[in-house]
């Protein structure tokens, strides 16, 4: 889903108007994030800006994007100075995962070693692709982009912030240690 921004987890991005009534369309972070269909409030933040708060009137999904309504800004006028703002929620109305499910900012950071090759370095950032996330390790064996995929990773870790995968070959790249 997205990257910290203090006590702010930023989850996507306005990227213009649709219909008469102020709805702002959303392009997440994360394909599979749901976490603003059920927010309470919201913070829109323009580039360089202080984050304001909004209460979100409706929330639907549409085409891969959010339709948002904010209250008190429900028409076309009052929503368009908030195109190209960033969309943030607060850590707390953040949604719970099930046990083996992560957010991105709580992978970010994580150790990463395979099974056979050792340590590869750390999970810098996530990405989404069609098929599935994608994990940026970088570490002694330079960038490894890991399919985040249950057939590769063994163990997540939360308290010792270790992850333990088992990558075939070809993924890790062939420098000498």
């Amino acid at each position: 889903m997205g990257k910290p921004v203090g006590e702010l987890f930023l989850l996507g991005k306005a990227t213009g108007t649709h219909g008469l009534r102020g709805d702002l369309k959303i392009r997440p972070l994360a394909d599979n994030s749901d976490s603003l269909l059920g927010a309470k409030q919201v913070y829109l933040r323009s580039s360089g800006g202080e984050p304001q708060r909004f209460i979100p009137a409706r929330v639907t999904l549409h085409k891969g994007n959010y339709l948002l309504r904010l209250q008190g800004l429900e028409e076309i006028g009052a929503v368009q100075p908030l195109v190209g703002c960033e969309v943030l929620m607060e850590y707390s109305d953040l949604a719970d995962l099930p046990a083996d499910e992560f957010y991105w900012f709580q992978l970010e950071g994580m150790a990463v070693a395979d099974r056979v090759h050792g340590d590869l370095g750390t999970i810098e950032e996530v990405f989404t692709t069609a098929a599935h996330d994608i994990w940026v390790v970088r570490g002694p064996r330079g960038e490894v982009l890991i399919p985040a995929v249950d057939q590769f990773i063994t163990e997540v870790n939360r308290e010792t912030r270790q992850v333990t995968v088992d990558l075939p070959e070809g993924l890790i790249p062939d420098h000498d240690l």
